[in-house]
């Protein structure tokens, strides 16, 4: 059955708007509509037709029509904006403007605007760029410009180079174009909804880490609170310093350096060898600042409302798919504060997280039956070390991660020799992907999302360093050069698995949140709702009557997610769920390889 999409044009001003039905090819199978009350008009057209609709970015339109539509919302989407750069990338223009305008203007032959700095408002965007083709809405379309054609005659070029595509490409790129979609509907809904966020537990956690808030003359003049800055002085002690800044890294390696301590940074897994009583107190002190300075009370006051945390997302804000936030550390809430995320009365959060995902994903992704048999039992890295590694787990791990990530200096160099040995598809895919990255190419996730390329100071300082010689460079190193080309091969290594993990990720959420709408609502009428998502880890907000069917949704998510983007691997995706009043309450055990990449790398 051919699939129905509506294009979607919102006014600026007041609550109505343009509707336009297109084919499965986007091209309009009737007369534009106008409409007094656009959301009242698409919930219509989703109970009884379930289009996909078609806008220019959902952070533009859907979240304008959030607070008019009843709790079923929407169901698909194909988000203009989101999927251009997918599409540029294919294309070898990667980091080209993707905004309405610019697809547009790349249509017709026009020059190309720019995009709009990501956070910018529409008022200041119009000072700050002093342009007057500015468009309030973002989209970037020159002044005549109808924007519901140019929507439609975009949304259909995009739909004619996808199915330009090879057809070994295809495939998966229209399944990452409509992740891609569903995640943008996804953080605009937990943007909305928020995640809930007790103030009084919070207040009193912050109190027993930092101690009482600084009033804002002493937070203008620089004061730390109580137990930071009595922590800060047990530190200077413990080194002996006359003076010391603890947030100067220079000042503390100085420090260190005199009590005999050579430190080449203050990473935290360097701190962790130090035999030095300095070293767990500055481990502390980070902590503890880095609570201060990015979720304390300053933070809260810029971001819960009504007991609301409402972060801003952006989907794809990282090279490799991942999410980033527009502020707020939407996606990095210390350990230590998650005791104030609290469910409501009469609810609970379904927390689950899918552990060692990344290593998972190479063990699909190559087919190596050793790998795929480590992780069989449960505990991938377990396995690991009790086929390679004489049930060695830290070594396993270690060496794994150093494999996936490009470390092969120190005790990592022995363990890789033993995973080429034992594990030889896995680890060949890893290194040919550097090899790739080394001699300046790119790869992709298992969806076909492309790695940028090498800027052009890369190309220019390893072209200058062996005239065009890849083979020569990624071989001998050749000084900064070489260390560049080794670099490159170190990102593209992780690449392919990173994003392979975030479009599995993608479509984990994409199922979930479609899943979610099929259940039935809670005694009241309560729907649960999708309220945080992380790299592998996601939170539902659930009526208690539904917290155990939430939980299986969020398996039967999983298990569809792995079939989608890996097909018929032996490889499963197993998700750690609990049911919980409090966030805090699901974590324990080891941090997992995201947590640890984004604070500090792992390990290395």
């Amino acid at each position: 059955m051919a699939e129905l999409r509506i294009a979607v044009d919102a006014d600026q001003d007041g609550p109505g708007g343009r509707l336009q039905p297109l084919d499965e090819h986007g091209q309009p199978t009737g007369p534009v509509e106008r409409v007094r009350e656009l959301a009242a008009a698409m919930a219509a057209r989703e109970q009884a037709q379930r289009p996909r609709w078609v806008w220019a970015a959902t952070d533009e339109v859907y979240v304008r029509l959030l607070p008019q539509l009843p709790a079923s919302r929407l169901g698909r989407c194909h988000d203009v904006k989101l999927v251009e750069p997918l599409l540029l990338a294919q294309e070898g223009a990667y980091g080209e403007p993707r905004s309405l305008g610019a697809a547009w203007a790349r249509l017709r032959g026009l020059p190309v605007p720019r995009d709009l700095p990501l956070g910018l408002a529409a008022a200041e965007a119009d000072a700050h760029a002093q342009d007057a083709l500015f468009a309030p809405d973002r989209s970037r379309l020159e002044p005549g410009v109808d924007p519901l054609t140019a929507l439609v005659a975009v949304h259909t070029e995009q739909l004619r180079r996808l199915a330009a595509l090879p057809e070994q490409d295809r495939h998966g790129l229209r399944l990452l174009v409509a992740a891609e979609s569903a995640g943008g509907l996804v953080a605009a809904e937990m943007a909305y909804d928020g995640l809930p966020w007790s103030t009084t537990v919070h207040d009193a956690l912050l109190e027993e880490l930092l101690g009482a808030r600084p009033t804002a003359a002493q937070a203008a003049s620089g004061a730390r609170p109580p137990k930071l800055a009595a922590l800060g002085i047990e530190l200077q002690e413990a080194l002996h310093a006359r003076q010391l800044n603890p947030d100067s890294p220079g000042q503390v390696l100085q420090a260190f350096a005199k009590q005999g301590v050579s430190l080449t940074s203050t990473r935290n897994w360097m701190l962790r060898q130090v035999d030095h009583p300095a070293a767990p107190l500055l481990l502390r002190y980070k902590e503890l600042s880095r609570v201060y300075a990015a979720h304390a009370w300053a933070w809260r006051d810029a971001w819960v409302r009504g007991g609301r945390f409402r972060p801003e997302y952006v989907v794809g804000g990282v090279v490799s798919g991942r999410w980033a936030s527009r502020g707020g550390g939407a996606l990095q809430i210390p350990r230590i504060l998650r005791g104030a995320v609290v469910a409501d009365p009469g609810w609970r959060l379904v927390v689950a997280d899918a552990g060692q995902l990344e290593p998972r994903v190479l063990a699909a992704l190559s087919g190596d039956p050793g790998l795929i048999r480590a992780g069989a039992a449960g505990d991938l890295y377990a396995g690991l070390a009790a086929d390679a590694f004489g049930g060695d787990r830290a070594r396993a791990k270690l060496g794994l991660l150093g494999a996936m990530y490009g470390q092969t200096s120190g005790e990592v160099g022995p363990l890789l020799a033993i995973l080429r040995r034992r594990f030889p598809q896995a680890m060949g895919l890893v290194e040919a992907a550097a090899r790739t990255g080394e001699a300046g190419g790119t790869v992709r996730s298992r969806l076909g999302r492309v790695c940028p390329p090498p800027s052009a100071a890369w190309q220019d300082a390893t072209a200058a360093a062996y005239g065009g010689d890849v083979d020569a460079l990624a071989e001998e190193g050749g000084g900064r050069a070489g260390s560049a080309a080794r670099s490159r091969g170190r990102f593209t290594r992780n690449f392919v698995i990173q994003a392979s993990a975030a479009d599995w990720a993608l479509a984990l959420i994409a199922a979930l949140r479609r899943r979610l709408a099929e259940l039935p609502p809670g005694p009241a009428g309560e729907r649960p709702r999708l309220v945080f998502f992380q790299h592998d880890e996601i939170v539902v907000h659930s009526p208690i009557a539904l917290a155990e069917a939430v939980a299986a949704t969020v398996t039967a998510s999983a298990e569809e997610a792995r079939r989608l983007v890996f097909g018929d691997t032996p490889v499963h995706f197993p998700m750690d769920t609990h049911i919980v009043e409090r966030y805090a309450d699901a974590k324990g055990g080891e941090p997992t390889d995201s947590e640890l990449d984004d604070e500090e790398g792992p390990g290395f």
